[in-house]
């Protein structure tokens, strides 16, 4: 399978050559055109290793993403017996970003998994008070195999490698590698900073591991939409 990432980073496109029966996943709604010898089949984003049970408990936690967070629960799958090619975009304008996973698991904050081919295995992964406090919803999507993925964001993609401790702010977050820990505090200068500061809340990561961050804040871009509102 071949990639290409055009106009990026400001309004990235992931063009995918796919070879015969190949198969490339993608998050509901990002096609932007595809070969007529390219089949597409939609199916619920749950783990193919799941059993009943768990397939159940996927569509339970996808039914309050899907109220909460607007985020679909649905990820569309991609082949052809003869190959073809598949162009995605992102609905933000940002950077498309290639991830080898290579045997890791990451974990991906809302809206930022954009597609996925190989041998890669998808789940949602509940992420707590603390992932609501950053800002990143409830639930992470959690990318673990040898394939593919690629990610999207607003505005540019930096990774950067924690080697102990990491200090990131909450809406800059894009993904970081599971083996990491993290927790929410606020970013400093006692209950004037954190009001006064505009700085709010910051990710503080503990242990070794991969950060992905975004150069652009989504709630900072609402916020100023909403003091430009009449």
């Amino acid at each position: 399978m071949q990639s290409l990432v055009k106009y990026d980073p400001s309004f990235s496109l992931l063009q995918v050559n796919l070879g015969p029966s190949e198969v490339l996943v993608a998050e509901a709604g990002t096609m932007v055109a595809r070969s007529s010898n390219v089949q597409m089949d939609v199916r619920m984003n749950a783990s193919a290793r799941e059993g009943f049970f768990g397939k159940l408990k996927a569509v339970f936690i996808a039914l309050i993403r899907k109220a909460v967070g607007g985020d679909s629960f649905f990820v569309n799958h991609f082949h052809g017996p003869q190959g073809g090619w598949v162009w995605l975009a992102p609905p933000m304008s940002g950077a498309i970003v290639e991830i080898p996973l290579q045997g890791r698991s990451m974990l991906f904050s809302a809206g930022s998994y954009l597609a996925s081919a190989g041998d890669v295995d998808l789940k949602i992964r509940f992420g707590g008070l603390r992932s609501l406090l950053a800002k990143e919803g409830a639930f992470f999507v959690e990318a673990t195999g040898s394939g593919t993925v690629w990610v999207t964001s607003y505005g540019g993609v930096d990774e950067v490698v924690c080697n102990g401790s990491y200090v990131l702010d909450n809406g800059h977050l894009v993904g970081f590698d599971s083996s990491l820990n993290f927790n929410i505090r606020p970013a400093g200068g006692g209950l004037t900073g954190f009001m006064a500061s505009g700085e709010g809340l910051v990710c503080e990561f503990q242990g070794q591991g991969r950060i992905l961050m975004q150069s652009r804040n989504l709630g900072s871009l609402v916020d100023w939409l909403t003091r430009m509102l009449p």
